[in-house]
């Protein structure tokens, strides 16, 4: 995907924007009535669209961010963070009737993370608020957290992907399985899409498919061009129309697994950005997810674009054929 000069920015990332409150691993979840203590709990902005932005800025790539906020302390703080990140602000909408969406993130010792979520603007954002000509002056589309917000709906987002391609623009679609039942809403989009990235768990949900190979099978099926499916300490694999490819993970230790899969997808597309293939691509990605865990928060353990390249070209992760 060589650069094209007449692009303004490289990235609309459009979808979840939100306030987290993150607490430094606990040794266990208190019952009932008791007190846990923790080294400290931090506030951090979250959600896919903020944290791939976040992440494509500090590889020195050129993002714009698309949502909403709620008119209140929290929605400045997330907004000032994605501002003084020199990321391009101008899509994101205020409202007067929701708060800034929130997530308390619980970390314990050796276990997954919990999350706790309050929506709150991220319902009202529909993503036709972004114009065409927005989105004709970026070189890649991404949509994140598509399916935990009806607002978002599959219709829209087909519209948003149509309007893309016919300009030129790379489709990208990210997936978070919520209460709402996401496979009706990906029927119109899967085929206007160019990169559909879930994860493993993700999959098997939507799919009712157990095997992460039949997921990213069924997905190309349903229209996809190209299937990403991340599978967290097992690595994640890679199906077009061209390969089946699987890779491994960077063993790092992990104190906050937030934002890794957003990362992964940050370093995927920089990779993507500069031309290269799609073995490299899922290097860059793994290698910029695992640099996220090492830190508590989204975005605040994210390597600089020379503190990747130097990974990447130390660490070499081999990419398998499957088939």
């Amino acid at each position: 995907m060589p650069d094209n000069p007449t692009r303004e920015y490289d990235v609309l990332c459009a979808g979840l924007i939100t306030a987290d409150h993150i607490c430094a691993p606990i040794k266990r979840i208190p019952p009932a009535g008791a007190l846990e203590m923790t080294d400290g709990i931090e506030l951090a902005i979250g959600g896919c669209a903020s944290n791939v932005g976040l992440d494509l800025r500090r590889l020195g790539r050129r993002a714009r961010i698309a949502g909403r906020v709620g008119d209140g302390l929290l929605g400045r703080h997330v907004a000032q963070i994605l501002a003084d990140a020199g990321a391009l602000c101008d899509q994101i909408t205020c409202s007067d009737t929701a708060a800034t969406a929130t997530t308390m993130v619980v970390n314990v010792l050796g276990e997954d993370r919990r999350f706790i979520h309050a929506a709150g603007a991220n319902t009202e954002f529909t993503g036709m608020e972004i114009s065409a000509d927005v989105i004709r002056r970026g070189r890649i589309l991404y949509v994140g957290g598509f399916g935990l917000n009806a607002a978002l709906s599959g219709k829209n987002v087909a519209r948003l992907f149509a309007t893309a391609r016919e300009a030129g623009v790379l489709t990208v679609l990210d997936v978070v399985v919520g209460e709402e039942e996401v496979g009706p809403m990906l029927a119109p989009v899967l085929p206007l899409t160019d990169l559909f990235l879930p994860n493993e768990d993700e999959g098997r949900t939507i799919t009712g498919l157990s095997e992460p190979k039949e997921q990213a099978r069924r997905f190309r099926e349903q229209g996809a061009s190209r299937v990403v499916v991340t599978r967290g300490d097992q690595g994640a694999l890679l199906l077009d129309e061209q390969r089946f490819v699987s890779i491994g993970v960077h063993r790092v230790e992990q104190v906050d697994g937030t934002g890794g899969g957003d990362a992964f997808v940050a370093g995927f597309l920089h990779a993507l950005l500069e031309g290269r293939d799609p073995e490299d691509c899922l290097r860059y990605g793994a290698a910029l997810g695992a640099s996220c865990v090492r830190a508590a928060g989204a975005t605040a353990g994210v390597f600089h674009v020379g503190e990747l390249e130097a990974f990447v070209a130390a660490n070499p992760l081999q990419v398998t054929a499957l088939s």
